[in-house]
């Protein structure tokens, strides 16, 4: 009955953690002979593992990544420019954490929005937050602000988030709000935040894209002079998949 009871207050203050690693323990799941410090520890270590994998769980779902990615699963044997040690070097997390960008340039099939939402997943699991928004989805979400007068919010939303995944960046001509917004964007978030930008235009053809040549330029040096960059080549990753697909139907 006072196990019961325990388990019940427990639950009660939110220890969830906790009480489930108790009953495993009362359960015999768990080993018995240990000294009451040491199954204090367990039941300690026990609820902090369940709080870090509930604040996990809640970061990659605010997110919202394209699609679920990891970097122990990206595929290096397509030949892409992709090597081992700098993703191995970018996976760390150590560039978030320096408030630092990554660019990632190249044609369309090779892996692009991958490769970031790996990252971004990575860096979720490094404890970072992060957000993921195509760039025509970002320009629509901005301009719905504007309308319904949630702007400030949704610019101070954004400046907090510690990753910024702006994907597909450069398919369209910026109109003037939209360049003008994305300034302020990569303004709050200089210095004491990082992005990823993708994209299959360079750097240096940004400033056709978005349209001024004086907010391009400070766009630019928001955005490029401390970014790692990825630059991508090859032949579509989609397109080879396709062909093996077909090819492996054709031998049936």
């Amino acid at each position: 009955m006072l196990a019961e009871q325990t388990l019940e207050k427990l639950n009660e203050m939110k220890l969830y953690g906790m009480s489930r690693a108790l009953r495993q323990w009362m359960d015999g799941t768990q080993e018995k002979d240990v000294a009451p410090a040491d199954l204090v520890g367990l039941l300690a270590d026990a609820e902090w593992v369940f709080r870090e994998n509930r604040k996990l769980t809640a970061r990659l779902r605010k997110a919202k990544f394209r699609q679920q990615a990891c970097v122990e699963d990206i595929d290096y044997s397509h030949a892409r420019g992709l090597t081992k040690a700098v993703m191995h070097e970018l996976s760390s997390s150590r560039w978030v954490a320096a408030h630092q960008n990554i660019i990632i340039t190249g044609p369309t099939g090779v892996g692009k929005s991958y490769l970031a939402c790996a990252l971004g997943n990575k860096a979720c699991r490094d404890g970072f937050t992060v957000a993921y928004r195509r760039a025509s989805r970002l320009f629509d979400e901005l301009a719905q602000a504007r309308a319904d007068g949630t702007y400030p919010h949704v610019i101070r939303r954004l400046a907090r988030v510690q990753v910024l995944i702006i994907d597909d960046f450069g398919l369209e001509v910026l109109g003037a709000p939209q360049r003008k917004e994305l300034l302020e964007v990569v303004e709050d978030r200089y210095g004491i935040s990082s992005t990823i930008v993708t994209g299959q235009l360079e750097p240096k053809n940004w400033h056709g894209v978005i349209g001024d040549e004086t907010i391009a330029d400070a766009i630019c040096d928001r955005l490029v002079h401390n970014a790692h960059r990825l630059r991508l080549a090859g032949d579509s990753i989609r397109k080879a998949g396709g062909k093996l697909t077909k090819d492996a139907k054709a031998a049936k």
